[in-house]
C-alpha cells in the first residue's frame, strides 16, 4: 500500500525529467577495426588514487576509442604491479588490475599502450590524509542536528556559474519551477553563521555530483559523471574545500548518493562498456516500488526482480550491481569521495532497491576503510520491520541480507507525528507505538528522525498552517531519540504540498539577487516567520548543549486523555517533554512519572523560561509542548 502512496511523488521527482524512453541499448559504438587507429585515453576512472588504503586491489577502467584493441602495460613502479588486463564486450574499453603494496609511494604511473600507435597515460597516486586529519571523517551521532537543503534552490553565491555552455541545461531561469535556479556551493557557505546560529551541526545536499540532463537537473538523483561535481555549482576541488571549510566551522557534511541507478547522460550508459552493465528487459520495466518482496517468505521471484532489476524511471538506468566489475566501479567511486574530500556521511537514496549482496559489500568496503564514516538510508516502506530490515537490526540474515547500515530514515515516527497533528483529532498514540518496535534495531538512537523533505508535503501545510501544533511537532523532533533532520525554510514556515513536488522546492527567501524578503537577517524574519525560527533556535542550542537531551536515555509514558509524556535523562539532568493534541487544556496527574520525577521538585520550560512549581499535578494549555528541564 505504501508503494502506491510512494508512486505519485515519483511521477513528480521522476518524470519531470522524462525525456523520450532510453530503455533500448544505446547507439552502437564505432567498429573495433576503425576506431582502433585513432586510439587514445578519453578518461580512467578513478581518475586518481592513493597509496595506503588498506585494499591493496585497484581496478582502472580505461575509456578511449578503440582501446580493446590495445595492449597495455605498466612501467616497472616500486611496489605496484599490473596484474591482468581484461577486454570488454565494447571495443572502446580495457580494465587494468593493480595491486598496490603497503610499500609503495605517491607519484606517476606510466600506463603504456600499443595499438596501431604507441602511446602512454601518466596514472597519479597520492598520499593519502583522512588517517591522519582528524578533522575528516568524522561521522554523526545523536549530538547532531542536520540541515538538509537543494544546493541549487538555497543561495546563489556565484552568478558566474549560472551559463555554463557546454552543459544540456546551460543557464539558469528562475521563472521555471524544474530548470536550474543557480544556486550553488559559494551560496551555501556564505550562509555557514546562519546554520551555526540556528545550532545545525552538519548540512546535507543533494547530489553535488555532475547531473547533465535536459530537463529537472536540478535535483541531482540522474548522475551523469561519477567523478565530477556538478560545474553550475562550482568544480570538484571547490567542493573538496566547502567540505574543509565547513569543518573549520564546526559543521560536518552529508554526501547525498545514488546507488541503484544513474542518469541516461551517463558516458557509460551513452557508450555502454558490456551490456551486463545495466538490467536490460525486452521492453522498458520499471520497478514494482515494493520493497516487501525482498524479505516476504511467500514472495515470488519475479516480484523481487522487478523491484531491484527494474528501473526507476526511463531516464534513469538501473545499474546491474551483480556483475563483479560494475560493483567494483560503484564501490571504489564511494571510498574516492571519502578520501578526496574528508565528508562525514553518506546519505544513501533508494537504499533498497539496490541487489541485497552488493549492499553489504559495498556496506563491508567503507566500514573496512573508514570506521567513522557514517551511512543512513532512504528506505521508505510500510512497516517499523521492513524499516528494521534495511538497518543493523536483531534479525537472522533473510536470503543472505545481514544489512550493514548504521541507520535509516524514521519514516515511521514521520508518519506518526503527521497523523498525530493533522486534523481536528489528534492521536498521539500513534507516537508512542512508533517507538514501541525500536526493539528490533542494533540501535534506535541512530535512526534520522525528521518532519518532511524534498518528496512529501511540507509539515507546516500538512498540519493546516497550525502554530501551536507546528510547535509541538519541532519539539517532538528536537527532543526525541535519534539524529533530527530539518528540511530547509521549515524553521522560517515555508510551506506547500507537494503536488506538484516543485511547489515544496522553492528559492529560500534572501539567497538570490533580487530577492524582495530575506530570511538569513533578523530582520527580515518578521512576524511567525522569526517566532518559528527563535523556536528552533532555543531548542536546538539547548539540545547541543545539554547531553543528557541528546544522548540520554528514554522512557516515553502511554498517552493519557490525549497527552503523550517522555523523558530523556542521564545522571547529568532529566527532561521532560508533554505534548498535549487536545484542542483544550488538560490536567494531568504527576504522580504517575514518579519513577522519573523522583528527586526533583519543579522545572523550567526550556523555550519560554516559565517555571512548573508542583510536579505533582500541573494543567497544560491545549494544543501546547511543554520541554521542561527537572530541577
Amino acid at each position: 500500500m505504501l508503494a502506491f502512496r510512494f508512486l505519485p511523488l515519483l511521477a513528480g521527482v521522476l518524470l519531470a525529467v522524462a525525456a523520450p524512453a532510453l530503455a533500448a541499448p544505446a547507439p552502437a559504438a564505432p567498429t573495433e577495426t576503425t576506431a582502433a587507429k585513432t586510439a587514445a585515453i578519453q578518461r580512467i576512472d578513478p581518475t586518481f588514487w592513493w597509496v595506503g588504503m588498506k585494499n591493496p586491489k585497484l581496478q582502472l577502467l580505461v575509456h578511449g576509442p578503440g582501446l580493446r584493441a590495445a595492449t597495455a602495460t605498466l612501467r616497472t613502479y616500486p611496489g605496484v604491479t599490473l596484474d591482468g588486463v581484461q577486454q570488454l564486450a565494447s571495443p572502446n574499453y580495457l580494465l587494468l588490475n593493480l595491486t598496490i603494496s603497503p610499500t609503495a609511494r605517491p607519484g606517476k604511473l606510466q600506463l603504456e599502450f600499443q595499438g596501431n600507435k604507441k602511446f602512454s597515460y601518466a596514472y597519479e597516486l597520492r598520499e593519502r590524509t583522512t588517517p591522519q586529519d582528524k578533522s575528516k571523517v568524522q561521522g554523526l551521532s545523536q549530538q547532531d542536528f542536520i540541515y538538509f537543503l537543494m544546493p541549487d534552490r538555497f543561495s546563489n553565491g556565484d552568478p558566474k556559474n549560472d551559463y555554463v555552455a557546454s552543459m544540456r541545461a546551460p543557464k539558469a531561469a528562475r521563472d521555471s519551477m524544474y530548470a536550474r535556479h543557480g544556486g550553488d556551493l559559494q551560496g551555501i557557505e556564505n550562509h555557514f553563521d546562519y546554520f551555526k546560529s540556528l545550532g545545525v551541526t552538519a548540512l546535507w545536499l543533494t547530489p553535488v555530483v555532475e547531473n547533465d540532463m535536459p530537463k529537472a537537473s536540478y535535483h541531482g538523483y540522474a548522475l551523469t559523471d561519477y567523478y565530477n561535481t556538478d560545474r553550475r555549482y562550482g568544480t570538484t576541488e571547490q567542493y573538496r574545500q566547502f567540505v574543509e571549510r565547513a569543518h573549520q566551522n564546526g559543521l560536518k557534511v552529508v554526501h547525498d548518493v545514488v546507488l541503484n541507478h544513474m542518469g541516461s547522460g551517463n558516458y557509460l550508459f551513452l557508450d555502454q562498456p558490456a551490456p551486463d552493465w545495466f538490467n536490460q528487459w525486452p521492453r522498458f520495466t520499471r520497478s514494482n516500488y515494493n520493497a516487501s518482496a525482498l524479505n516476504d517468505p511467500y514472495g515470488s521471484a519475479l516480484d523481487r526482480k522487478l523491484y531491484n532489476q527494474g528501473w526507476f524511471d526511463t531516464t534513469m538506468p538501473d545499474v546491474n550491481q551483480r556483475n563483479p566489475l560494475v560493483a567494483t566501479y560503484l564501490i571504489q567511486n564511494f571510498l574516492w569521495w571519502v578520501e578526496y574530500t574528508g565528508l562525514d556521511a553518506y546519505r544513501i537514496d533508494t537504499y533498497p532497491y539496490s541487489d541485497p549482496n552488493f549492499l553489504m559489500q559495498w556496506g563491508q568496503a567503507l566500514n573496512d576503510e573508514f570506521p567513522n564514516l557514517f551511512k543512513f538510508g532512504e528506505a521508505w516502506v510500510g512497516s517499523t520491520a521492513q524499516q528494521a530490515f534495511f538497518a543493523r537490526n536483531i534479525f537472522q540474515p533473510v536470503d543472505g541480507f545481514k544489512s550493514n547500515l548504521e541507520s535509516v530514515f524514521d519514516f515511521q515516527s514521520q508518519g506518526a507525528i503527521h497523523d498525530a497533528l493533522r486534523g481536528d483529532q489528534p492521536n498521539l498514540n500513534r507516537v508512542y507505538e512508533a517507538l514501541q518496535g525500536d526493539w528490533m534495531y542494533e540501535d534506535a538512537s541512530r535512526n534520522v528522525t525528521f518532519l518532511d523533505n524534498h518528496d512529501m508535503s511540507r509539515f507546516y501545510s500538512v498540519i493546516g498552517e497550525d502554530f501551536a501544533k507546528y510547535k509541538m511537532g519541532l519539539a517532538w523532533l528536537l527532543t526525541m531519540r535519534g539524529i533530527p533532520q530539518l528540511y530547509y525554510g521549515t524553521e522560517v514556515l515555508m510551506k506547500n504540498f507537494s503536488n506538484p513536488d516543485g511547489k515544496v522546492r522553492e528559492d529560500f527567501p534572501g539567497g538570490f539577487a533580487g530577492d524582495k524578503q530575506t530570511y538569513f537577517t533578523a530582520a527580515g524574519r518578521t512576524g511567525q516567520a522569526g517566532e518559528a525560527f527563535e523556536y528552533v533556535r532555543k531548542l536546538a542550542n539547548y539540545r547541543k548543549d545539554h547531553a543528557f537531551v541528546h544522548s540520554g536515555r528514554l522512557m516515553q509514558f502511554i498517552p493519557q486523555d490525549g497527552v503523550y509524556t517522555y523523558f530523556r535523562y542521564s545522571p547529568a539532568g532529566t527532561l521532560m517533554v508533554l505534548l498535549n493534541g487536545n484542542p483544550g487544556e488538560k490536567t494531568v496527574d504527576g504522580t504517575r512519572f514518579a519513577e522519573r520525577t523522583g528527586g526533583f521538585s519543579s522545572g523550567v520550560e526550556v523555550t519560554t523560561g516559565a517555571t512548573l512549581p508542583n510536579l505533582t499535578s500541573f494543567t497544560i494549555p491545549g494544543k501546547t509542548a511543554w520541554v521542561v528541564e527537572l530541577r
